[in-house]
């Protein structure tokens, strides 16, 4: 095997000769031998002619003595080894041979007649036959050709020679050289060099050898010390480091993990990893490759992982995908203290800090789990929605820290009501909710409701008392799923509120009617806003005594572009609730101060005044600013301006009003308490506050003509007895819904100073007012009367 180069380089050279040199030598053989035979047969062509005409005398004398020396004579030429001469009666065969008894070669016979030419004519006596060897393929070689043979056989035997000499000196021997580097290097695990200059290709192969050589070498030293310093980083990097096999057992770990974990190396090697992990955690470290098919980098998985010591961690096992050599390397992080983190900020996220319920993040992922519940066994499930009346009062009056007070209080007595099983929960503010898992839900919740009742009837801490508004639905009979079941416990209750509060409510579908109007009217209050199509009305306010008009009031109308006016009661009442009564007390504001600049435009309306409703939302401490910002833009005195606000607003005594009343009529506007008498104590609020002008709620006014007669009496002394009082405290009095003028005749005679209603003016749109009030000055109406 060490020489097949060789001795393919000597089967290659020997295939040339015969592919080429011996079919040359051959076809040269060939055509020597051809030449040869030629000469021989046209000699004997010569010969059987000269002979079968000395023959023929002879042969017709049957002179068998001149036929015999003819024939040795024809012999004796050296190409011819036999004659045969035979007459055609038989007589006469002579046959000379110079053939040794030795030959077993071929002859070649070559006949001719004898022919006699007579005075008869030309006879056929008989035929001679000579023989002669078949030539071989050097038979017909002469001298020349021999030396020319001997000196072409020379030389290919000498080129033969010199290519193999060459082969092994300049080929052979680099190669042999090259192959003993590569063996040695293979077996000795050192790399050796090839010790062979030249500049041929040998050469350049036996340095480029060399050159790779040396390189492999300094890359293997590279990658040991590549190698040693990865072990020690392995080793000695301070993390949890382990590697796995195809299946799943530990093929190395690293110090750190084995101090972190308390086994030996020699324990763990080879042991399946999920041995390591806890029981409840197996199954999910099982399934990692499973469910993390979109990660092609890494998967993660954290589990429970159990110590020598027995101590449990819980780990973070990150796990390289990407596997080389059939293992994976993984990395293990001690995350307990972290899942502590995460567990108390969890129970920290979904509980209520203040009253340690469920919040909202809580009770909606508590009342998922309860639904579950209740399809598995099949039995009902009750939402109850909890909303406390008055509890911003105790908030407004009795401080924040009162209020947290009562609803820790709240909440220790409700718990007292639980039963196992139950959930209770913070929404948020004073809102709660219950949820009951029974056979009869509805009968579980009516009962629970009256124990929440109950819980209300003793005051809570600082003489405070409470109630609540409970909504109640029931899963699966009124509701879907938990949204659907929160909402329409949230509906329920909503409806308990408006129907008086304090006590529970079940839903029923009727209600979802008037959450529909209640949405479409939120979305037409929200529409409006973006639409413009709130506008403010003015309605007059007349002095009683001459009908002259002493003022205007501003009232908030919604044109809706396809259903008309909608009724401002319901308006005001929802945009209380969400808010949006800020944004539409402002754009009446400007839009009624804005009619009230064109309306003083009028000859006698420079003194009449313009109230204004305000809602006790819209008391904020930037009110004072915008009202006065108005009032510069549109050159208006403060003076000619009245906020009318509500017993409600004064009722609630809270500080920031007060201050808000306050500055306003520092500024110089007028205080208007509007519906005088529906309130608490309403008469002391006069002396409490800068009120000026006293509005008697049109209830009164329609009572002092009833036909009860002691209906009539009852309202006409309350009607004197507020004006009588009102005047001796300097306010003025108004009477709203004036409507017949027996009404208007009455309160004449009751002392009244102005009227408001639909016998005097109906609330007019700002151009229907613009144009009544160019009528009344073409008729020169009596002069405008000034409200005091």
């Amino acid at each position: 095997m060490s020489h097949s180069v060789e001795n393919r380089f000597f089967a290659i050279v020997c295939g040339a000769l015969l592919v080429f040199v011996a079919p040359l030598f051959i076809l040269f053989l060939f055509l020597s031998s051809e030449r040869a035979e030629k000469e021989i047969k046209d000699h004997i062509t010569v010969l059987l002619v000269a002979n079968a005409q000395a023959l023929a005398k002879p042969l017709w004398d049957l002179d068998e003595d001149s036929v015999t020396q003819i024939s040795a004579t024809t012999v004796a030429e050296g190409a011819i080894v036999r004659v045969n001469v035979r007459d055609l009666s038989g007589q006469l065969d002579v046959t000379q041979s110079t053939i040794p008894k030795s030959y077993k070669g071929n002859l070649e016979a070559v006949s001719r007649a004898i022919i006699y030419n007579g005075i008869d004519g030309a006879k056929k006596l008989g035929t001679i036959t000579v023989y002669y060897p078949v030539l071989g393929l050097f038979d017909g070689l002469k001298n020349e050709e021999i030396v020319f043979i001997s000196i072409f056989i020379f030389a290919v035997l000498t080129v033969f020679g010199a290519a193999l000499i060459g082969n092994r000196i300049f080929v052979i021997q680099p190669l042999m050289r090259l192959t003993h580097a590569v063996e040695a290097t293979r077996r000795l695990g050192s790399r050796h060099h090839v010790d062979w200059q030249s500049n041929d290709e040998m050469g350049r192969l036996a340095s480029s050898f060399n050159d790779m050589q040396s390189k492999l070498q300094r890359e293997e030293t590279e990658l040991k010390f590549a190698h040693r310093r990865a072990t020690d980083t392995y080793n000695l990097t301070p993390a949890m480091l382990f590697s796995l096999d195809k299946d799943d057992c530990i093929a190395a770990v690293s110090n750190y993990w084995l101090a972190a974990t308390g086994y030996d190396r020699a324990e763990v090697l080879g042991r399946q990893f999920a041995s390591l992990v806890l029981p409840e955690s197996r199954s999910e470290y099982a399934e990692r490759k499973y469910g993390n098919l979109d990660s092609a980098a890494r998967l993660a998985v954290t589990v429970k992982f159990l110590c020598r010591d027995a101590r449990v961690m819980d780990v973070l096992i990150l796990e390289t995908t990407a596997i080389q050599d059939g293992l994976s390397l993984s990395v293990m992080t001690d995350v307990t203290e972290l899942k502590q983190s995460e567990d108390r900020n969890l129970r920290q996220a979904i509980t209520d800090h203040l009253t340690g319920l469920l919040n909202r993040q809580g009770f909606e992922t508590a009342l998922d789990a309860k639904i579950n519940e209740s399809d598995l066994r099949r039995s009902e499930l009750a939402c109850l929605f909890i909303d406390l009346d008055r509890f911003k009062w105790i908030n407004d009056n009795m401080g924040h820290a009162a209020g947290d007070a009562a609803l820790r209080e709240l909440v220790s007595r409700l718990q007292q009501c639980l039963k196992p099983g139950d959930i209770a929960a913070r929404l948020g503010g004073d809102e709660f909710a219950i949820l009951l898992l029974a056979e009869d839900a509805e009968a579980r919740a009516f009962e629970m409701s009256a124990l929440i009742a109950e819980i209300f009837e003793a005051p809570f801490d600082g003489d405070a008392r409470l109630s609540a508004s409970i909504g109640i639905a029931i899963y699966p009979r009124q509701a879907a799923n938990a949204a659907e079941l929160l909402l329409k416990s949230d509906i329920a209750m909503y409806a308990k509120k408006r129907d008086g509060k304090n006590g529970a409510q079940i839903f029923n579908n009727d209600m979802l009617d008037v959450s529909r109007r209640r949405a479409e009217l939120e979305s037409n209050i929200e529409s409006g806003l973006n639409e413009d199509w709130f506008e403010a009305y003015l309605q007059p306010v007349v002095n009683v005594d001459d009908r002259a008009i002493a003022g205007f009031e501003a009232l908030m109308r919604l044109h809706h572009p396809q259903k008309g006016i909608l009724p401002p009661a319901h308006i005001i009442e929802v945009a209380e609730e969400t808010g949006s009564i800020i944004r539409i007390g402002n754009r009446i504001m400007e839009k009624a101060i804005a009619t009230f600049a064109r309306l003083s435009r009028f000859d006698g309306m420079q003194d009449t005044y313009l109230a204004i409703n305000f809602s006790p939302l819209q008391f904020e401490p930037e009110l004072p600013v915008r009202i006065a910002a108005l009032l510069s833009r549109y050159d208006i005195s403060p003076r000619r301006i009245v906020v009318e606000i509500t017993e409600a607003v004064l009722m609630d005594d809270n500080p920031e009003t007060r201050m808000v009343v306050n500055e306003l009529c520092r500024y110089g506007c007028r205080i208007a308490l509007d519906d005088f008498g529906t309130g608490y104590s309403s008469l002391s609020y006069i002396n409490r506050f800068p009120v000026d002008i006293i509005k008697i709620d049109q209830s009164f006014i329609r009572a002092i003509n009833d036909t009860a007669s002691d209906v009539s009496a009852k309202s006409r002394m309350l009607v004197e007895s507020i004006t009588t009082l009102s005047h001796k405290m300097n306010c003025t009095v108004i009477a709203e819904g004036v409507e017949t003028e027996e009404e208007c005749a009455t309160l004449r005679t009751m002392g009244i100073d102005y009227g408001q209603g639909y016998l005097f003016y109906r609330p007019l749109h700002p151009d229907n007012l613009m144009n009544a009030l160019a009528v009344l000055q073409q008729d020169c109406l009596s002069p405008i009367a000034q409200a005091s």
